[in-house]
């Protein structure tokens, strides 16, 4: 997928669906921790320096493996490159877990797999296919 640059910066000054100072550690060798504001915007995690408003990158959550390391550790690794691993320290065990369940609901593919099964469950109760009236309701993408 092909993003360019403006694009990119527009959409990182939207609202976060989550956004917070932790410690981050990018895979490269040598890399240590260093705090970042961290900020989830709809499937992309930016990542800033703590004084800047321009980020440093940007992650697209598609593909990925969150995995909770450590009590208060979470990484991203890539499934096309499991070692290349983004690492992530948060004050609490409890931030931790709201990371990892906040960056795991951001996919597009948990988005279409909770319309599908909201979709189901409305058609189960009404006998109407709400996406029927959207002229929608026979899109693939809309399949299990």
């Amino acid at each position: 997928m092909r993003y360019n640059e403006r694009e990119l910066l527009s959409l990182a000054r939207q609202p976060a669906e989550k956004a917070a100072e932790i410690l981050m550690r990018v895979p490269k060798k040598g890399s240590v921790l260093k705090k970042r504001l961290v900020k989830l915007v709809v499937n992309f995690l930016f990542y800033f320096r703590t004084d800047e408003a321009e980020p440093l990158g940007a992650l697209l959550l598609e593909h990925c493996r969150i995995t909770k390391e450590e009590e208060n550790v979470f990484s991203i690794s890539f499934i096309e490159d499991p070692d290349r691993k983004y690492s992530f320290e948060c004050d609490t065990e409890e931030q931790c877990q709201e990371w990892i369940e906040a960056l795991r609901r951001a996919s597009y593919e948990f988005m279409r797999r909770s319309l599908i099964f909201y979709r189901n469950e409305i058609q189960k109760m009404t006998g109407k296919d709400p996406l029927e009236q959207y002229g929608i309701s026979e899109e693939a993408r809309f399949q299990l």
